[in-house]
Formats: C-alpha cells, sequence, structure tokens
C-alpha cells in the first residue's frame, strides 16, 4: 500500500498548490461603478428650433442621430472610466427617440411614458454617479434656447421649496434624493450655468451659445461627442468630490400654469392650493412624492385611453 499512500500524498499536494494560486472568492472584487444617463434633446448641438426636434421637423431624423451619438459618446466615456452597468433615460418629447439599436448589448435603455421618476427613470440608490446629456434651461430664463421647464406649452413656472427649478436642478433633486450626485451635463451656456447655481460646479460639456430662444452660436455634432467623452471621462475621474443634491423634506412645489383653467380644477382637490389666477402650491412628503404628483399634472386627460 505504500505505492497508494504516495500517490494520495502527491495528489494532495497537486491540489493545495493549486488552491493556493486560485483567487480567494473573498479576496477583492471588481468594483461596480453604475451610471445614469438621463438625455434630452433641446441641448444638442445645433438645435435651435422646433425643426429638429420632432417628427414632423424636416431636420428631426438627423438630429435623432445626433442626439444618440452625444448619448453614446458619454457611454463610451463612461466605460472607459470603469463603469460596470449604465442606464440611458430617453428624455424627450415621446420618449422614442434614441436609436437604441447603436448602443452597446449591455446597455439598459428606459424609453416612453408615462414612468416613475419621469426624466431620471430608473435611478435608485445603487446609482453611483448621474449625467444630463442634452438639457437646456428653464423656462423663466430668458437667455436659453428653447428654455422651458417639463412643458414649454403648459406651464410657466415650477418652483421647489421657493426656489426655481429647471429640469435639470428638479432631476438632481430626485437623484439627491437617493445620495446620487450630478457629476456632468451637456447643453447651452445657459442651461449650465443655472444648473450650477443649485447643484455645484459640475463638469461640463458647453455644445453652444445662445443668441436668443431659437438661435445659438453652435460647436458641430462631431466636436460635442469629443467634449462630452471628455467632460465625462474628467468628471468620473474625480466623482468622490461630487455631493448629492438634496433638497429639505418635506417639500413644498408651485406650479403656474399658461391657462387660468388648471390651477382653477385643481385647487377642488385638498392636496393643491390656488395661490392667483394661474398657480397651484402642493406639499409632498420628499422629491419622489413630489415628483409622482409632477407626472400627474403632465400626463392626466379626461380623454386618457390606453
Amino acid at each position: 500500500m505504500r505505492w497508494y499512500k504516495a500517490r494520495f500524498a502527491g495528489l494532495l499536494f497537486v491540489t493545495l498548490a493549486v488552491t493556493a494560486m486560485a483567487p480567494s472568492a473573498s479576496g477583492p472584487q471588481p468594483r461596480k461603478l453604475k451610471v445614469h444617463i438621463s438625455v434630452d434633446m433641446e441641448g444638442i448641438a445645433g438645435v435651435v428650433t422646433g425643426e429638429q426636434l420632432g417628427p414632423t421637423g424636416f431636420e428631426y431624423g438627423r438630429f435623432r442621430e445626433f442626439m444618440t451619438r452625444e448619448a453614446l459618446a458619454a457611454i463610451e466615456a463612461a466605460k472607459a472610466a470603469g463603469a460596470t452597468e449604465i442606464v440611458v433615460a430617453d428624455s424627450h418629447g415621446n420618449g422614442q427617440n434614441l436609436l437604441i439599436d447603436q448602443f452597446p448589448a449591455d446597455v439598459r435603455v428606459i424609453r416612453s411614458w408615462p414612468r416613475r421618476l419621469s426624466m431620471v427613470a430608473g435611478i435608485d440608490d445603487a446609482v453611483d454617479a448621474a449625467i444630463f446629456i442634452g438639457y437646456h434651461a428653464g423656462t423663466n430664463n430668458p437667455a436659453g434656447v428653447r428654455a422651458h421647464t417639463f412643458s414649454s406649452a403648459n406651464l410657466t413656472r415650477v418652483a421647489l421649496n421657493g426656489v426655481n427649478m429647471t429640469e435639470g436642478s428638479w432631476n438632481a433633486a430626485i437623484a439627491g434624493q437617493f445620495g446620487v450626485p450630478v457629476v456632468m451635463m451637456s447643453g447651452d451656456d445657459a442651461a449650465i450655468a443655472e444648473v450650477r447655481k443649485l447643484v455645484g460646479n459640475i463638469e461640463a460639456a458647453e455644445t453652444k451659445r445662445s443668441f436668443g430662444f431659437h438661435s445659438a452660436n453652435t460647436i458641430t455634432p462631431q466636436a460635442s461627442y469629443a467634449l462630452i467623452g471628455e467632460r465625462v471621462r474628467a468628471a468620473l475621474g474625480r466623482r468622490q468630490e461630487f455631493k448629492a443634491y438634496k433638497v429639505q423634506s418635506p417639500v413644498t412645489v408651485e406650479v403656474s400654469f399658461k391657462n387660468y383653467m388648471p390651477a382653477e380644477v385643481l385647487a377642488y382637490l385638498p392636496l393643491f392650493e390656488r395661490t392667483d389666477s394661474h398657480s397651484i402650491r402642493y406639499r409632498a412628503k420628499d422629491m419622489v412624492e413630489a415628483s409622482m404628483i409632477m407626472t400627474f399634472l403632465g400626463e392626466y386627460r379626461a380623454d386618457i385611453t390606453p
């Protein structure tokens, strides 16, 4: 039996040696980095009028491509900076603008409406960083290209705890509830200045300088892809320096409509207080609840059908 014992000892030695060289399951694991990218269209390079922004516009098809490639530039840069999971929210118009066949296979895309958390749908406390692409200035800003907040057709003001909101700052506040910092945005100079004023000195890619509501001095699409990629890499490279934008809860939201009827009929409900002929105020326990109510205000119609 000596030969058996010797063979067994040899096998045991080899097994132990292989086990020692194998990586330990309890050892350091690759760090996960989840990035959420919300993509609007008014802040995309070259966009100046409705001709680029919807299916009836003669340039819309081309600008869907530019929008997609700006989003793709952010995706590729995020991956280069170590992102292991990416969620992209198509957040313009009908929510069906991005040409998703151009995205990497491991990217998740959120499309269409209505949806919880609206433009930042898909964000949660597992996300490490938020990025806004193609964003625009708020409705109270006289300088921004295509400036509006949520609805250019229906709203003239949205304020949070007494502070006028842009879509960028509102969405940053939603992200902040989950502890997620906004680290980078792209858009015109007015949009960037507004968000930085409230959120902090985040990285930004200025795609154009406003000359008015329907005009701008713009960089080219190719230049925007390079600039966005550069700023995303820089932002994620120093993401620990950014802090989530948190607002005090409960929150008070003020909404002003272009027409008087919405304010009048909403005031029939005890949730809403009518503050003037065109405005209402409501209170919510936090930004998630505030966002749900805003989504209802924007989406509900008496004639709604599936």
